[in-house]
């Protein structure tokens, strides 16, 4: 198990629960260099500890509605993917905090599990209509349940997409 009540602290920049770093500045440039500083001071905590980052699983997102992209930055000298899309904690987020993604992500994904257990649930299936709604309740509303607090926080026409189901 790994320990991160020491992971070094800076007042530039919020680490979340697994280390992830967020650079909290209105210009993208400050905000990549604050980023980069705390980076530097991260890498030396984990050196002192024998502890080797995976660079490749390390992502760098700008959140605005502004175009354009943050300096790129660096972890062990390995520039660090900026993406408009990533997934964490189970939830797809992109630049914008619309939760599009997120959501045509879950549609998709349940399309494909319900053709999956189609046989079970489908209307040439022989389960009764109480056993069919089990299946339903074990397999399918899961899916949509991590990360139902967003929906609240989601478009109208993001939404539909999920009342589809």
């Amino acid at each position: 198990m790994l320990h991160t009540s020491d992971l070094p602290a800076s007042r530039e920049t919020t680490s979340g629960t697994f280390a992830d770093d967020t650079a909290t500045h209105e210009d993208p440039t400050i905000a990549s260099l604050n980023l980069q500083e705390h980076l530097h001071t991260i890498e030396k905590w984990l050196k002192k500890r024998k502890i080797k980052v995976n660079e490749s699983k390390s992502s760098h997102m700008m959140f605005t509605l502004r175009k354009g992209r943050c300096p790129a930055v660096n972890i062990n000298q390995t520039t660090v993917l900026q993406t408009e899309v990533v997934k964490y904690l189970g939830r797809h987020f992109n630049c914008r905090l619309n939760w599009k993604e997120h959501i045509a992500r879950k549609r998709k994904q349940i399309d494909s599990k319900t053709k999956e257990i189609n046989w079970l649930i489908g209307k040439k299936s022989h389960l009764s209509t109480e056993n069919k709604s089990l299946i339903y309740k074990a397999v399918i509303n899961p899916i949509w349940s991590c990360g139902i607090e967003l929906l609240g926080c989601a478009s109208k026409s993001n939404t539909v997409t999920k009342q589809r189901s």
